[in-house]
């Protein structure tokens, strides 16, 4: 078997690792889609604290 044959996969080579790169793509945006909204939650709160500061004072 050489390496062709291999990433061909008996003709099902492009349904195999098709798939397998939709599944990176989406563990991959399970990991960055909740940084990001943390971020965002924490800027909100951030400016949030700031306004609230401004009316106590």
């Amino acid at each position: 078997m050489n390496w062709a044959e291999f990433f061909a996969m008996g003709g099902y080579g492009f349904y195999v690792w098709g798939t397998y790169a939709f599944a990176t793509v989406v563990l991959v945006l399970n990991v960055i889609a909740p940084l990001r909204r943390r971020k965002a939650v924490m800027k909100m709160l951030r400016e949030l604290s700031q306004i609230t500061r401004g009316q106590v004072e």
